[in-house]
């Protein structure tokens, strides 16, 4: 099911959404501290996360999918944000050095061909940091947040589908352990309800966040060589009888030979 992107501006402007950019951006610059000269996109609906590279990284561009809709980004400026298909999006191979998927997997029609197109566009080394909803969290069961919509995933299936494409994971995380609920008492104590969480590696957070980088080579099937017994092996032609002097040079004649009547 494909969300509108009047329905997650919305959600960002709430007091959910605020809680969901604070914790999640919190994580995501914790693994890209320094993007000084590289080039970043965000993919789906990320940027409530990619003011955090704006004026360091060279280029900040946003790709939003074409069911869902486009909005401008920055607010101020030119825009840098495109409509596109996600699995084939109009950027040159290897022209991108970080790219962050937020509100895209879980809504594609195949994940594997979404994730093979970022393979194509990312550098050799290139990054990517991939957000989806946890199939066992909260948000994921409940629709009144964008995490709710869509496929959710566990930790399994999201380490196939990256593997798949090309992709090593090389650090996992949990955010989002804050119960869905828009009520003070919640949203006041979101950053202790993450402490405790990722302490003690409970299992309902609300979206899994994972780096991985791009693998430079493609696995080659190995084919199981059919090796023929000796005795399924039959000479076509066998040496003749050697032939005394004056009668000529040793020939070769077939094992069977066919009288002419």
């Amino acid at each position: 099911m494909s969300l509108d992107v009047v329905d997650l501006r919305t959600f960002y402007t709430g007091p959910l959404g605020a809680v969901a950019r604070r914790l999640l951006g919190r994580a995501i610059r914790a693994r890209w501290s320094n993007v000084t000269s590289l080039a970043v996109l965000g993919v789906g609906y990320a940027t409530p996360y990619l003011d955090l590279f704006s004026g360091e990284a060279e280029r900040v561009i946003a790709v939003m999918p074409a069911a869902q809709g486009v909005v401008n980004w920055p607010s101020g400026g030119l825009s840098a944000a495109a409509l596109c298909d996600l699995d084939m999006m109009p950027l040159a191979d290897a022209s991108v050095d970080r790219v962050l998927l937020v509100h895209a997997l879980e809504i594609g029609e195949s994940p594997r061909e979404i994730l093979s197109e970022m393979w194509r566009i990312l550098t050799p080394g290139g990054r990517l940091i991939l957000v989806a909803p946890n199939r066992r969290g909260l948000w994921a069961r409940m629709d009144t947040t964008p995490f709710g919509f869509g496929q959710p995933f566990s930790r399994g299936q999201l380490t196939t589908v990256l593997r798949e494409a090309l992709f090593s994971p090389v650090h996992w995380a949990e955010a989002l352990y804050v119960p869905p609920i828009p009520r003070r008492t919640f949203l006041r104590s979101a950053a202790t309800w993450e402490r405790v969480g990722a302490t003690l590696a409970l299992p309902f957070a609300g979206v899994h966040m994972i780096e991985a980088t791009k693998t430079l080579y493609r696995p080659v099937a190995i084919r199981q060589t059919r090796r023929v017994g000796a005795t399924q092996m039959r000479p076509v032609l066998v040496p003749a009888p050697r032939l005394t002097r004056g009668e000529g040079m040793a020939s070769l004649a077939p094992v069977h030979t066919a009288s002419l009547d």
